[in-house]
């Protein structure tokens, strides 16, 4: 019974304030943990840059890291545009174009252009990108644009040129923007992918083609859209100075309201870059100064909730205060929900008439729509070379195939760059791996031949982790710890194994192989056993998208957890210099691996079930563009044995050609 109670008082010391379930309290851990680490992007928003020209002189360096964030970076290649005008409709005062290009060779981008008549000389122009409108008729999509028309139409009659262009998703050519949200493609952020990227490219490319339009003035042009077309105006702007103006509407909002209070739940995966950075969205704002800027929101907007945009703004007006440019910026708050009002359109024609044609004229004529939405389609039949449906198998390209090194020289180079580059890339966000982690022995139970421990390990702050230990009578025979990785198939089993353990005098079902001169460890990285939330699917989906959003995936941060309880069993004084040998299995295995890479103290690995990639997991930030899992196994493999069991063909090639050529003598054992 004292044991029993310790057990719970272990409980409460690791979750205080709880007295419900396991999972209420892994949630919230969780909750917390989101609102510590998005308090602490939020407060280094902006923050280093008080004078013009610190700003000035990290500019050129933020706007390549958010080219990074995106997947362009590298420049994908700009192909030839190979455009054609497939139609032409006739109405009043204005004429439209329907039109496609392609912004990458197969990659279609479908579009009308909106001219007046007469034009005497090249206009100031707009790009209106659009947002999650729905146009069809049965399986036929006629394209997001027409939904937006009466935009079009609206800036053509008041003497503009007005270029609107189709979406991956809900274009005439239906591709995929909800990868992670909707079809479970967590290898997006391995990849490093975003259909943000892919907006922002053909957002680009869009103003390519503006440029070889004589109706065009290349320097008035202006970006505008509504909540996903919003965000993609805030995407282009922020990227390509072409733009002079913009009014991003109902498309940003601050980290705050997406991961504390939940609002990523109702987003697109285009609403959001790949963070490695770990940027809030302040600061993709702030590069647009000191051009016009109209930030354009509603206050009952539930997914652009207006707390946040008045945060966002505030934060952002103090980079225009540095241009001395405060006049440029403006904030518009209207009355309504997430819809296209009037409301928000007058004030955005009266901006662009503003700063792109120097009139202040009061407006006159409402938006209106003409057309059917069948009559502005561009394509009869969808072109055989499309790859607009398939954009997210190529659009970032893979690290290249590494060469057999020559050299022991020639690998630990090899193998430092693609270290570096994974914490700088991958697992940026990690607290820093020096300092000991603190743990605390809150149980010790004695059954035959030896003693259960039960400790709580801090491993980062407001995140403590149970560790399970058996230690045998005569630790000074110890020569070995096993140490396994709990996953979601056993960890909450095994916690339930240890609460019956500690009642009984008899050996544990776990312990029944033991061997006398081993140590045995068992470690529950966050949302396994006691921690565990809710494990419904789309809540599960919400939170791994929440930490993609600090700039981490759930695996990412549960290699830091293995590294962090590792060196705490590490510490335990009763066994010295003891060999460590991680075990775990399927993704976990995967987790283990990289752990290894960042700690020389383990000596051996034995994994079961890995994965033969990062596609079906673990994902990590960025990982498939710096190597590859059998290039993690190699440079795990030079300083430790590894055994695998029931791994798939081809993983181990890699590892073992490098171990032949340079002469290791550590074991690859494949079982």
């Amino acid at each position: 019974m004292k044991n029993l109670f310790a057990l719970v008082l272990f409980t409460l010391s690791v979750f205080p304030n709880s007295s419900r379930a396991q999972a209420p309290v892994g949630e919230r851990m969780l909750e917390s943990y989101f609102a510590t680490r998005t308090a602490e992007i939020r407060a280094n928003c902006l923050a280093p840059f008080r004078s013009l020209d610190s700003w000035k002189a990290a500019k050129p360096t933020l706007k390549k890291q958010l080219r990074e964030m995106l997947g362009l970076d590298p420049w994908p290649e700009r192909s030839s545009l190979q455009a054609v005008t497939t139609g032409i409709l006739d109405q009043a005062d204005i004429r439209v174009e329907k039109l496609h290009f392609q912004s990458l060779p197969g990659l279609y981008v479908t579009a009308n252009l909106y001219l007046p008549k007469q034009i005497a000389a090249p206009l100031p122009t707009i790009l209106y990108v659009c947002g999650h409108a729905i146009a069809k008729d049965g399986n036929r999509s006629f394209g997001n644009k027409a939904a937006y028309q009466h935009h079009g139409i609206w800036f053509a009659q008041h003497g503009y040129a007005c270029l609107i262009i189709d979406t991956i998703h809900r274009g005439e050519i239906e591709g995929i923007h909800h990868g992670t949200y909707q079809y479970g493609m967590w290898w997006w952020n391995s990849r490093g992918y975003s259909s943000a990227g892919i907006e922002a490219w053909n957002s680009i490319r869009a103003l390519d083609y503006l440029e070889t339009r004589s109706e065009v003035d290349p320097n008035r042009i202006g970006i505008t859209g509504r909540s996903g077309g919003g965000i993609y105006s805030w995407w282009a702007a922020a990227l390509d100075e072409r733009i002079k103006v913009a009014v991003p509407v109902a498309g940003m909002t601050d980290l705050q309201n997406q991961v504390v209070d939940d609002v990523v739940d109702g987003h697109c995966d285009c609403m959001f870059m790949v963070n490695t950075y770990r940027w809030d969205y302040p600061q993709v704002a702030a590069l647009l100064a000191p051009r016009p800027l109209l930030i354009a929101n509603s206050d009952k907007d539930s997914i652009f909730p207006l707390d946040g945009v008045v945060r966002l703004h505030s934060k952002v007006r103090d980079i225009y205060q540095l241009y001395d440019a405060e006049d440029h910026l403006g904030l518009l708050i209207t009355e309504g929900p997430h819809k296209d009002t009037q409301d928000l359109q007058v004030p955005t024609f009266r901006w662009f008439n503003r700063f792109l044609k120097s009139k202040h004229a009061p407006i006159s004529k409402p938006a209106t729509k003409w057309f059917p939405n069948k009559a502005l389609a561009v394509f009869e039949s969808i072109p055989e070379t499309e790859i607009n449906r398939s954009i997210q198998e190529t659009f970032v390209p893979r690290a290249p195939e590494p060469q057999i090194p020559e050299n022991t020289t020639e690998w630990q180079s090899m193998t430092r760059t693609w270290l570096q580059e994974l914490r700088e890339k991958s697992f940026r966000s990690w607290p820093a791996l020096e300092q000991s982690p603190v743990s605390r022995k809150v149980l010790s139970h004695r059954i035959q031949g030896g003693k259960l421990e039960h400790y709580a390990v801090t491993v980062q702050q407001r995140v403590q982790l149970p560790m399970y230990v058996y230690l045998p009578d005569r630790t000074d025979l110890v020569e070995k710890l096993e140490l396994e990785v709990l996953d979601e198939t056993n960890g909450e089993t095994f916690h339930a194994k240890f609460k019956a353990a500690i009642q009984s005098r008899s050996i544990p079902s776990f312990l029944m192989n033991r061997s006398t001169n081993t140590a045995y460890a068992w470690i529950a990285p966050r949302g396994i056993g006691p921690t565990a939330w809710n494990n419904d699917a789309k809540r599960q989906t919400q939170v791994r998208r929440r930490f993609m959003l600090l700039g981490e995936t759930l695996d990412s941060i549960r290699v830091f957890d293995i590294i962090r309880s590792t060196q705490s069993a590490s510490k335990l004084s009763s066994l010295g210099r003891t060999k460590i040998t991680l075990k775990a299995q399927g993704t976990m295995g995967v987790n283990a691996l990289y752990a290894s890479l960042f700690l020389k103290s383990i000596t051996g690995l034995e994994l079961t079930e890995l994965p033969p990639s990062h596609r079906p997991g673990p994902d990590y930030l960025n990982v498939s563009r710096i190597w590859s899992l059998p290039q993690a196994l190699a440079a795990s493999l030079e300083n430790r044995s590894i055994i695998l069991t029931q791994t798939p063909l081809g993983l181990t090639e890699f590892a073992k050609r490098v171990q032949e050529a340079l002469g290791w003598d550590s074991t690859l054992a494949v079982n």
